[in-house]
Formats: structure tokens, sequence, C-alpha cells
């Protein structure tokens, strides 16, 4: 298949090393993390990417973001599918699949994830929107709100998966991968913890999601495909995503 990649450029090395091992063609596109601190701006930017894709040229499109701020709240699939991982946020990437991310964040809920694309394009130079006040949780901040939006079970899962965890940190984890290694970046979150007097930890990461997504198929259980015509929506609950029913 000759696939067309739109993601995150926190997961660059990470896509990078999947895509060259991958069965398939993939043409790669890489947008600022900036737009994690704004995800309206961040929709809009993927939107356009999406738009711009050439008809009939590709057999799909692979969306490199999880549910992040919800930048994929609203996303359409114009003329060719595309294809997302079910991934809570990039996190759930480099650790392998969501049911491993949730597992993680439940047992241990005050810690900070590093990787190396977090580090090393925090201070690069591209579009980085003045970040919006509850960005995390699409401005819905308090649990009385969700619960009146989505229900109070829907509510109370998105409170603990990406919200209330991040009140309280005490440790900090940095992923890595054999390929990584030799970078300076496992030092520097060393550093970051030591100054906010977090325990500091390493974990392997684990591409098994990301290669799948890249080689396919892609079995619902992992993976939401969107027709032509179709929306993303969020789901809030185990599936994290869903598409948007038609009227």
């Amino acid at each position: 298949m000759f696939l067309k990649l739109i993601a995150c450029e926190v997961a660059f090395r990470e896509m990078c090393y999947c895509a060259a091992r991958s069965i398939n063609q993939i043409e790669h596109e890489f947008l600022s993390q900036g737009y994690h601190d704004n995800p309206d701006i961040g929709v809009q930017r993927i939107q356009e990417r999406i738009n711009a894709v050439e008809a009939n040229r590709y057999d799909g499109i692979l969306i490199g973001y999880g549910l992040c701020n919800n930048m994929l709240n609203g996303l359409q699939a114009t003329h060719t599918q595309l294809i997302v991982p079910r991934a809570h946020d990039c996190i759930t990437f480099f650790l392998g699949s969501k049911e491993t991310y949730h597992q993680h964040f439940h047992v241990n809920p005050g810690t900070y994830y590093y990787t190396t694309g977090w580090l090393e394009h925090r201070q690069r130079g591209n579009e980085r929107p003045a970040r919006r006040q509850g960005a995390a949780l699409g401005g819905d901040t308090s649990l009385e709100t969700l619960i009146e939006k989505y229900g109070e079970e829907n509510a109370r899962f998105l409170m603990d998966t990406l919200w209330d965890w991040t009140s309280h940190y005490t440790r900090g984890v940095y992923i890595d991968f054999d390929f990584t290694t030799h970078l300076p970046f496992k030092k520097e979150a060393q550093e970051i913890c030591e100054k906010r007097g977090w325990k500091f930890e390493e974990q392997q990461g684990d591409l098994t999601l990301l290669q799948n997504w890249m080689d396919g198929p892609w079995p619902e259980k992992d993976f939401l495909i969107i027709p032509p015509g179709q929306t993303i929506r969020p789901s809030y609950d185990e599936h994290i995503i869903q598409i948007e029913p038609l009227p």
C-alpha cells in the first residue's frame, strides 16, 4: 500500500523507524508539537493537511495523534480514508497499546512521561500557539460540567485518564528505545526530575502499536478507520474514539 502519514513531530524518530521497517510505502508529514497547547488550532492545522492531500493518490491517511487534548475531535476524512490508533495520547504509541497505557497510569497516577521527541522538539521554532486555559479537557475542567455533557461514568473516566493524575506528579519516567539510547535526552529528563524532587525511572518502549499501524491490517480493537465524509469524535470510554453517527 501507499500511505500518507500526518503526525506530531514528537514521534518523529519512532515513526520513521517503524516506516523504514514497514512493508508499505509511507510518505511523511510532521506538524508542530506546539499545537498541544491550543488544540483548536491543532485540529484546524491537521484538517488543513488532510484537505491538501491529493485525491486518489494514497490507499489511506495515517493520522498520528491520540485523543491528545481533543485534537482528533472533529477531524473529517475527505476523499481518502483515515486510519487512527485508539490512543489516549502519544504515550500510548510509546508503550505499545492502550491497555498498557491504562495499566501504567492507574498503577502510578503521579507519573510524568518523557520521550526523546518531547524533549528535543519543545524548543523548536515551529508554530506554537498561545496556551489555552483548560486545554487538556477542551475547556471543560469541572467534573460537574463533564457529567452534564457526557454522563457520570464517562465523565469520571475522562477525569481519571486525562486530568486528575496530572495534579500531583511524584515520578518521572523516560521511555527509551534501542535506537535512541545514544542520545543525550535521558540525562536531561533525569536532571529535570532531580530539580523537581521526583523519583526518576526508565521504561523500555514498545513500538508494537505503531508498527502494526504502519503495516496493517487495522483491527477494530486497536484502530479506527474513518471513511470519506465521516467525522472523528471522542467516545470517552475504553474505545477512546468513534465515528460520529450520521443524522
